[in-house]
Formats: structure tokens, sequence, C-alpha cells
């Protein structure tokens, strides 16, 4: 007798099942990474760090602005002194103490993994993880059959999801 093929369904919940095994670590640093980057305008978290580096005298304002980035904003100046928001320049000497807040190593590196585009060598994992995502949100449809009291709840959840999604993007 002739061993019968799995049905569809079947098919797509042993997917569903295996592949959910599979991404649960994946899961895991994305979700951290996600809450860890709603916090990403903050100082929660990071350590100041101080480097110095020696740039050419007598700069401007706006040729300082890819040093210092986001803090090239000038505070105040005071004796060949630019204070800026990121640290200091000595007008003379060319001197510039660059101070950064940044994460721990690792919280950057989930970080870094979280917001990687098409530059990084790690998009493709970015890639694979929303298709999967999209899987999962599409296999779950096929866990119980429409027929099934548990699937007809399952589809009031789901459209609350949609509901509540919609709202939050618009508010």
């Amino acid at each position: 007798m002739a061993k019968r093929k799995p049905s569809f369904a079947l098919q797509v919940r042993i997917i569903h099942r295996y592949l959910g095994f599979f991404l649960a670590g994946i899961m895991f640093i994305y979700a951290l990474s996600g809450i860890l980057m709603i916090f990403r305008n903050t100082n929660f978290l990071k350590k100041e760090v101080i480097t110095e580096q020696q740039l050419a005298p007598n700069l401007s304002d706006r040729q300082l602005k890819p040093v210092f980035k986001k803090g090239a904003d000038v505070i105040k100046e005071e004796g060949g002194i630019l204070y800026l928001k990121g640290g200091t320049y000595n007008k003379q000497t060319g001197l510039a103490i660059i101070k950064k807040q940044e994460l721990p190593f690792i919280l950057n590196k989930m970080e870094k993994l979280h917001k990687a585009t098409t530059d990084s060598p790690v998009y493709f994992l970015n890639i694979f993880f929303g298709v999967s995502l999209l899987f999962f949100v599409l296999s779950a449809f096929w866990m119980y059959t429409p027929k099934m009291a548990i699937f007809k709840k399952g589809m009031y959840y789901a459209i609350g999801g949609i509901i509540l999604s919609l709202i939050l993007i618009f508010v």
C-alpha cells in the first residue's frame, strides 16, 4: 500500500513549526534590539566615549560637521576654543575632543543588525527574517480549519490586530 502524501495544510503546519523553532533565537535578538531602539534618542544604557582627533587649525563650523556629526552645533567660543554639543575644538592647534554616547559593544551590534541596509553584509538576514514573518502570518491561517470555532475567534483577533496597527500608524 502506498504511503499517502500529507495534505497541503499539514505541510504548511510542519514548516510553520520547524521554522518557528529555527527563528526563535533570531526573534529573541530582534525583539531585544527593537525594544532597545525605542530608546535610541536617549542615553539609556549608553556610556560616554571621548576621543581626540588632530584636525587642521581654523576650520569653520561647516568643516567640523563631518567630525562632530550631530553634535556640531557651536554653543560658545572662548579663548580660541569652540565648545560644541559633541565636544571641543581648539582653533589654534586643531585638536578636537569628541564626546559620543555609545551603546556597549554587543548592544551596538544588535542595533546595527536590526537597522541593516543593503550596504550591510547581513542585510540578507533581515530579508529572510521579514519573509519568514510573512510566512508565519499566512501559515497561521492553516493551523486550524475554517469550520472550527477557534479559527473564527482567531479571525476576530487578527482583525483586531490590523485595526490596532492602523490606529497606531495614524496617531
